[in-house]
């Protein structure tokens, strides 16, 4: 039985030589193995010891066969100037001879050059030998993209894993799987493992089994044509369709089926890419390149690597004509090298307020509360999950099989969340809640028409009075932005500690103690939760807590701080109403695994809170405070509440935007006692000077 294996490093230095030598040894008398490096490094000549034979039988031929321990050896190239004088028919007659009798382990390097190219069209299972990192994951990506792109077809790529380095951080299989989306037919551990013996056993019976297959060339027939043609690649005819523009909102909203863009047909400039990330991958490590930021010098080394590699590759390409379009691309390939690649431009954009990546092919984004197809995507899973790790990377958190989910933040404050397979069927899903460069104001609020200026006044009053408030909303409503803007009004001579899952609270103050909590680590341990910090912040001397968002049992912790002197504390929630928010507030206090009566919890609450703020959505995307509202006490077993002031919404006018006034309830507040408790000058006329409620209709 005969067959060919195409053995190639996902990296420099995966091991796809010395596997294919241990796999040699164990198959013994039925296998050739070939050493397809053109760079004149040799190295299955040094592992067994066959310089000087291969040497010997060089003089009659421009590729060198001979037997080593009852193996056959081919070599291509002893020195990086010989794969230049190779005859090709040589290594059609070598390789003709080697399949008749042999399994052949050909260890081949990508791209393929003419010499290799009579074992790659024989080839039966193309093997990528990867490590478990996320940089041999990337390169891994970037190779089986190139064999895709050659005509290989998927079921004819295979994953060799190979942790020669050990360790407990290597990433787990499935991970691997799923961003590789390709099956792996071997793993194996060190080579001092005693278990690396019985993983050569497994994979020398598993090539046998498979040995049967065929070849390329019998699957894809422009592969023959390959051989002696240094300009085309064999590739399959194109299947998929063509992407579409990029849609305007309008045309987004009166879809009803979201289906995503289709893929198109790769385009020459983006072949060019993807052999320059390729070539980045070999020689420099991206993910601790863009961890050393903060370093100057640093970056300004990598990034000089990075041009150098890309000029070399674009003068030996001859893709781009213009030096505007060299430019161009450089620019591209540092932004996906160090940044944020395809998110970059939008990251820049002050337009946007929020990025949903539906899988590598798929972004989208909001612009002005609207969501519309950005026209760009990722060039791989492992790009994309290269951009995420960098982001979650510095803050200590993972994401993989075991990890599945993950919250964190930019520099900038900006919110992250991703969610990968299993648990995210059509891909990895990253969302970017953005934050704008410049911190919003009151005054921004007004001029934005989110709120008005009595409004606004009063809630001053309010956290100066040291009132505690609660601001509820839905997702994307402004809830955090607000939190941000209230928490401008309290005195900088406070101590002020926040608590977040994922910090994004900017505060101006200048005694802020800001507190995150943390995931468990991958044996499970470690974990800190937001109400270990609020009993924590409890023992640290705060005059306000600020706790980002309550989700859970911390609820409790919290109604508890407020009610034992920490007044003035804020917080948020997700709700629908300023009723729905006390019921929520109600339902996490039992999460907190007391079993306490319900009165006693509306009691704990109605003595707490004093006032409940909500911000909406609206259906034109505009976002604005729509209640304020005072907690006044217990009616029965009814926490009590009366509503200040409302948003009022008439209509919507012609284009669509929404129509509405804010307006005055005419009910007394019940905070004027505190306000002048605490000598907080207001004059609640001027709330009245809002319309009424009674009037708009």
């Amino acid at each position: 039985m005969s067959a060919t294996f195409a053995f190639i490093n996902a990296k420099g230095g995966s091991g796809a030589t010395t596997i294919c030598a241990e796999l040699a040894k164990v198959l013994r008398q039925d296998v050739a193995l070939v050493d397809g490096d053109l760079s004149g490094r040799r190295n299955v000549a040094v592992l067994f010891d066959a310089i000087a034979p291969l040497d010997a039988v060089r003089e009659d031929s421009t590729v060198a066969v001979t037997r080593a321990g009852g193996i056959t050896l081919a070599e291509l190239a002893p020195t990086y100037e010989a794969g230049f004088t190779i005859v090709l028919d040589s290594v059609e007659r070598i390789a003709s001879t080697l399949e008749r009798n042999n399994l052949v382990l050909a260890d081949l390097p990508l791209p393929f050059a003419a010499p290799v190219r009579p074992f790659v069209v024989r080839a039966t299972r193309f093997i990528v030998v990867t490590e478990p990192t996320l940089l041999g994951v990337t390169s891994g990506s970037t190779l089986i993209a190139e064999l895709l792109r050659f005509g290989v077809p998927r079921s004819r790529i295979a994953i060799l894993i190979n942790n020669a380095r050990g360790g407990t951080t290597a990433m787990a299989r499935q991970t691997i799987e799923n961003a590789l989306e390709s099956a792996t037919i071997a793993e194996f551990p060190p080579m001092q493992d005693r278990n690396f013996g019985k993983a050569i056993g497994a994979l020398a019976t598993r090539l046998r089994s498979i040995a049967a297959e065929p070849p390329l060339e019998s699957i894809l027939p422009s592969a023959k044509d390959f051989v002696h043609n240094r300009r085309s690649a064999p590739r399959p005819e194109p299947q998929r369709a063509p992407e579409p523009e990029p849609q305007s909102p309008a045309a987004f909203a009166e879809q009803t089926d979201d289906e995503p863009p289709a893929d198109q047909e790769i385009s020459p400039r983006e072949r060019l890419k993807f052999r320059i990330h390729a070539a980045l991958a070999e020689n420099i490590d991206l993910l601790d390149a863009s961890r050393a930021h903060t370093d100057a010098n640093k970056l300004a080394e990598v990034r000089a690597k990075i041009d150098e590699t890309a000029q070399r590759i674009l003068s030996e390409q001859h893709v781009l004509d213009t030096a505007e379009d060299i430019a161009k691309i450089k620019q591209e390939i540092v932004s996906e090298a160090l940044g944020f690649g395809p998110l970059e431009e939008l990251m820049g954009d002050p337009a946007v307020s929020e990025i949903m990546v539906n899988g590598f092919r798929t972004i989208y984004v909001e612009r002005n509360g609207l969501i519309e197809f950005a026209g760009r995507s990722f060039t791989s899973e492992g790009q994309l999950r290269l951009v995420i790790e960098r982001i979650i990377a510095p803050l200590g958190r993972r994401l993989d099989e075991s990890s599945p989910m993950v919250d964190a933040r930019l520099p900038d404050g900006s919110r992250v969340n991703a969610i990968v397979d299993p648990l995210s069927i059509d891909g990895t899903t990253l969302t970017i809640r953005r934050f704008g460069k410049r911190r919003l104001s009151a005054k921004d609020l007004i001029e934005k028409g989110s709120a008005v200026a009595q409004m606004l006044e009063f809630l001053q009053a309010c956290v100066s009075a040291r009132l505690n408030v609660l601001i509820s909303g839905g997702t994307g409503s402004g809830k955090t932005t607000f939190l941000n803007i209230l928490s401008a009004y309290i005195p900088k001579r406070e101590r002020i500690i926040t608590i977040e899952d994922a910090a994004e609270l900017r505060l101006n103050q200048p005694h802020v103690v800001r507190l995150e909590s943390r995931p468990q680590n991958i044996e499970g341990r470690g974990e800190v939760k937001i109400r270990d910090l609020v009993r924590n912040a409890l023992r640290m001397r705060p005059d306000r807590i600020i706790v980002g968002e309550v989700r859970g049992g911390e609820a409790l912790d919290m109604l508890q701080a407020m009610n034992t002197g920490h007044d003035g504390s804020l917080t948020t929630v997700h709700a629908n109403s300023g009723r729905d928010a006390l019921s929520r507030i109600e339902t996490m206090v039992l999460m907190a695994g007391f079993d306490l009566p319900v009165r006693a919890i509306r009691e704990q609450i109605a003595s707490a809170l004093d006032l409940v703020i909500q911000t909406e959505r609206l259906r034109d995307g505009t976002r604005k405070i729509t209640s304020i509202s005072e907690i006044i006490g217990m009616e029965g077993e009814v926490v009590t509440m009366q509503e200040l002031v409302k948003f009022a919404q008439h209509g919507v006018d012609a284009s669509g935007a929404v129509v509405g006034e804010f307006a005055f309830t005419g009910v007394q507040p019940q905070s004027l006692r505190r306000f002048e408790e605490y000598g907080v000058e207001y004059d609640v006329r001027r709330l009245s000077t809002l319309s009424a409620v009674g009037t708009l209709w």
